[in-house]
């Protein structure tokens, strides 16, 4: 009988014989990889991969990940091709772990095409090809592919691990897929994810991304110990969603802790405080930066520059610029960009020319400064001289300089433009072609602005329909304006600037029927009644005659607003309720709302409409005295009809003599026309020698 420990040893021996013999190297192979170790140790790539060629056999799989590894790092793509066609060439059935360095290789090079071919020719495959392949279009912007490449995976219920997760949200970030991510996020939980911060970071990414920031900090304060990533994440996103507040409450938590913040982390907490004037705070950042060794840090420096400027410390901002150790070509940009958002152009221009080196943004930042304040000459001569230094050209500095064109209103530059923008191909980008779109329009060529709208095509936004419509209203062609409203419905959202410009037209024509029905359509879909559009609304019902809805849109709700006032004083005045208007300025007072020379116009017209003569007078002298307004051309007119419509013509003499400037062709004629209806001859007859003057 034989015994079991015999039978045991038997198969033992069987499987023995068949199990693959361990692959043995010759010593050739054996002294070319120490010699190939030795030149990756001394960072010689090119020669260890040349000396891989020196036999046609195989070598160590743990040389093939070094060399993978070393071509990764070096972004050395023809080294890579060159190690992965040794690889496939050589072996018979290369490791699926190599074939998988070699796509992570092609993808950290950018040969996104290279790690798809290899991926698709591998006949085995396992989750870190598919990992390796989902990362590689992630990681060189190829959104999309990734998540169709990560669906695929998921059908062939291959499992991802945490680098396919933090991918996967990551291009979901950036096409902003928000329920595929949400997909993703239970998988997380599932399969006990939750405790890498680099994934929960990725979902606090997406979530934010996407706006949905209640969901991202319910995340990220899940996070038992966020690390300076997460922390940077969170913050960037607040900065993003226009949460400024929120964003650098953040950062001093984050203080809070133990957790060191990024050079990226000050710039962004100090961008929030930038865009929300918080002067105290970005100090008290300042502070912390210089206190943990960020105070000479780049990035950081460049940040408290634009910070002190935009908080309108710009002494500041040159102190820090001046004392900083190292100033690069961002330093520069930032003191330029500062003194020239403020109007100080000239000591702007100072700083420009002593920049060692200058960017595109760097040429841009002083063209807009020119822009922003009207300075068209200077900004005329500043784009010849850029074009004789620099071809370094990109959308924005085209669109700016079409916005100078139409400053200039000069047409014939403006079509100039319009050509090198078409040679060069920026009339693609939307920025230049609602740029094209503006010129067209403040150059008075309203046939070029509406055939170039039609020429955009896919390019029009709610920015092309707002700038068609407004120069329509502003060429006093509000039958058109109505008109190309109605179409933009169909095509896109209208916003409050939209609705503003609209019913300004719908008042010059008194359309009150289209006017009411847009007050309607932004009820019924919920738009807020900001003050301009509530300003236009009284305009409008106001000038239609409608002084009840007027009035009704100016009390509900009460507002402190100069502007709102202003029009329902007018538009009382303009329908005969000059008592109205005196109760209103007397309400104003009360409330401690300060008038300005459009106040004191409505009270004199309300003044004439009335006939209080005495009190027109006295609020014309009052302007200046008590309220520190000059009268202006308007309220001269406005006291020459007064005094000249109720027949206080001796009056009207004296005024018009005292006036401290000739008087104009139209106060002339009124003085006249007064003069004839009450038969004042003395200052008529002076009156029509005037007038003859002027014809002459």
């Amino acid at each position: 009988m034989v015994h079991p420990k015999d039978i045991l040893r038997n198969i033992l021996r069987k499987e023995d014989f068949f199990k693959p013999k361990p692959k043995r190297h010759s010593p050739q192979i054996k002294a070319l990889t120490n010699e190939i170790i030795a030149h990756l140790e001394s960072n010689r790539l090119q020669k260890a991969v040349r000396i891989l060629f020196a036999e046609p056999e195989p070598f160590p799989s743990f040389i093939y990940a070094r060399l993978f590894q070393h071509c990764s790092s070096k972004h050395a793509i023809i080294e890579a091709r060159r190690v992965e066609s040794h690889l496939v060439s050589f072996w018979t059935t290369p490791p699926i772990f190599l074939l998988n360095r070699a796509i992570e290789t092609f993808g950290k090079c950018g040969v996104v095409n290279d790690a798809q071919q290899l991926f698709d020719e591998m006949l085995m495959k396992d989750g870190g090809s598919w990992n390796a392949m989902i990362t590689a279009y992630s990681q060189n912007g190829y959104s999309e592919k990734a998540l169709v490449r990560y669906c695929d995976m998921n059908k062939l219920g291959v499992f991802a691990n945490e680098i396919t997760f933090a991918s996967v949200l990551g291009s979901c970030g950036v096409v902003l897929e928000i329920i595929l991510a949400r997909q993703v996020h239970g998988l997380v939980l599932k399969y006990g994810f939750w405790w890498n911060v680099v994934v929960i970071s990725s979902l606090v990414n997406v979530y934010g991304k996407c706006g949905i920031m209640d969901d991202a900090r319910r995340v990220f304060d899940e996070i038992l110990y966020p690390n300076d990533v997460a922390w940077n994440v969170i913050i960037r996103r607040y900065l993003d969603a226009g949460d400024e507040r929120e964003a650098v409450v953040m950062f001093f938590k984050m203080i809070g802790t133990e957790v060191r913040p990024l050079n990226f982390t000050f710039s962004n907490a100090l961008i929030a405080c930038s865009n929300k004037s918080a002067f105290n705070e970005g100090i008290q950042i300042h502070g912390v930066a210089v206190k943990i060794g960020f105070g000479k840090d780049e990035v950081v420096v460049n940040s408290l520059i634009n910070m002190y400027a935009k908080c309108g410390a710009l002494e500041d901002a040159r102190w820090l610029f001046d004392h900083v150790s190292s100033r690069d070509v961002m330093s520069w940009t930032s003191i330029v960009t500062a003194y020239a958002t403020c109007g100080r152009t000239e000591e702007a221009r100072n700083l420009f020319n002593d920049m060692p080196e200058r960017t595109v943004v760097s040429w841009n930042a002083m063209l807009v400064g020119y822009t922003r304040f009207l300075q068209w000459e200077k900004a005329l001569e500043f784009i010849h001289w850029m074009r004789k230094e620099t071809n370094d050209i990109n959308n924005m500095t085209v669109g700016v300089i079409l916005n100078v064109c139409a400053g200039l209103s000069d047409i014939v530059l403006g079509k100039q433009a319009h050509g090198f923008a078409y040679r060069q191909g920026f009339y693609s980008n939307r920025i230049v072609a609602n740029a094209l779109l503006d010129m067209y329009g403040k150059c008075g060529n309203l046939k070029y602005s509406k055939v170039w709208f039609f020429q955009m095509g896919d390019l029009r936004d709610a920015v092309s329909w707002n700038t068609l419509i407004s120069h329509y209203a502003r060429q006093r062609m509000s039958e058109e304006a109505i008109s190309m409203f109605g179409e933009m419905l169909w095509e896109t959202t209208p916003s409050e600037f939209t609705f503003s410009t609209i019913l300004a037209a719908c008042a010059n024509i008194f359309a009150l029927e289209q006017g009411m029905q847009i007050h309607c359509y932004m009820l019924r879909n919920g738009y807020s009644l900001d003050v301009i559009v509530r300003g236009t609304l009284v305009d409008m019902y106001s000038k239609c005659h409608f002084l009840d809805y007027a009035i009704k849109v100016f009390k509900d709700p009460p507002s402190s607003d100069l502007i709102l006032w202003n029009s329902i004083i007018l538009g009382c005045a303009h329908n005969g309720k000059g008592k109205v208007v005196l109760d209103l300025f007397e309400l104003m007072q009360a409330e401690g709302i300060k008038s300005d020379h459009i106040t004191f116009k409505g009270i004199l017209l309300a003044c004439i409409g009335e006939g209080f003569v005495d009190l027109g007078r006295n609020f014309f002298d009052v302007m200046s005295k008590e309220h520190c307004i000059i009268p202006r051309l308007e309220h001269y007119e406005c006291m020459i009809e007064l005094y000249g419509r109720y027949g206080y013509m001796d009056e009207l003499e004296d005024f018009v003599h005292k006036m401290p400037f000739e008087p104009t062709e139209s106060m002339l004629n009124k003085i006249l026309d007064a003069c004839r209806e009450h038969r004042h001859s003395k200052i008529g007859e002076w009156a029509a020698q005037r007038l003859n003057e002027f014809q002459t």
